[in-house]
């Protein structure tokens, strides 16, 4: 007999995938806890793209933002016990911890700069610095939003608009049309628009 309620369905079957995902990245950040070194290597594989590309854009060379991801991830091992997948996707536990960082980064480096340009008068401060701070600081109360979205629309969220991928590698990846891929996006730029505004996902 045919589904007379294909829409209760599929969101049937989006919080049966949502579940199983969060189940397994429990269970890796489980074993990252317990010092496992294949799983803090498929750590490492699954998000280090992701964090070099938010170290490189909100830090001044490409040595500091190195130097960032590998103090995210000496973070992230460090942390692994207090992931908790119900409260938050793994992805966005990873993002807020290297947000974090960015933003102690920077407070840092802004505070060095303070201090030694007192008494050199106007234009010594760091405005680059600060600005990355503000826009680290965004990026933060958008990531949240972002994790409230349905699994497949953060997924091609994250992918797209931090991880740098096409629609069709998303596609690929997930083994899922392109077509559904382009609808989730769609979806989901929608309801990020009727929240934070056009502008921030822009």
């Amino acid at each position: 007999m045919p589904d007379k309620n294909p829409k209760k369905s599929s969101s049937d079957t989006d919080r049966q995938t949502s579940a199983q995902t969060r189940a397994e990245d429990a269970d890796l950040m489980a074993r990252v806890a317990s010092d496992d070194q294949d799983a803090i290597a498929e750590l490492y594989d699954r998000f280090v793209s992701l964090v070099f590309r938010m170290a490189y854009q909100a830090l001044p060379t490409r040595p500091e933002a190195e130097d960032a991801v590998q103090e995210v991830f000496l973070r992230l091992w460090r942390t692994a016990d207090r992931f908790d997948s119900e409260r938050a996707a793994l992805v966005t536990w990873v993002m807020l911890i290297t947000r974090r960082h960015i933003v102690d980064r920077l407070r840092r480096t802004r505070s060095r700069i303070s201090t030694v340009s007192v008494g050199e008068g106007p234009g010594s401060s760091a405005p680059d610095e600060a600005s990355s701070l503000e826009q680290s600081e965004r990026f933060g109360a958008l990531l949240k939003r972002v994790d409230a979205l349905p699994e497949l629309q953060r997924t091609v969220v994250m992918r797209s608009y931090l991880g740098g991928q096409t629609l069709r590698q998303i596609s690929e990846e997930l083994d899922t049309p392109l077509g559904t891929v382009k609808s989730a996006l769609s979806r989901a730029l929608v309801r990020l628009r009727e929240r934070v505004g056009e502008e921030v996902v822009e």
